[in-house]
């Protein structure tokens, strides 16, 4: 069964992802991640301990550890053709 894994990720990194430059995260393989899962990266601003409200959402395509720390894995990654605002930090009424 798939799962979807809510991530945290800094400016510097999501923006090459949502730019198609990134196709990858190197991540702490606490979630047990598989191939086919889908991550919603979540910008997070450590300066304001705040999400921005810019997420992406990536399909896992490939999994493997070599030569990463222990416990971290290189995930493969394919962006979805979709771009999510989340309205709750947008202004207005």
């Amino acid at each position: 069964m798939m799962a979807v894994h809510e991530l945290k990720i800094l400016s510097e990194f999501i923006q090459p992802q949502l730019e198609g430059k990134k196709n990858f995260e190197i991540r702490k393989n606490d979630r047990n991640y598989q191939v086919g899962d889908t991550l919603v990266l979540k910008e997070y601003d450590p300066k304001t301990n705040n999400f921005t409200g810019i997420n992406m959402l990536a399909e896992v395509t490939y999994i493997t550890d070599y030569m990463q720390k222990d416990g971290y894995v290189v995930l493969g990654t394919k962006r979805f053709k979709l771009r999510i605002v989340d309205n709750q930090n947008i202004g207005g009424d």
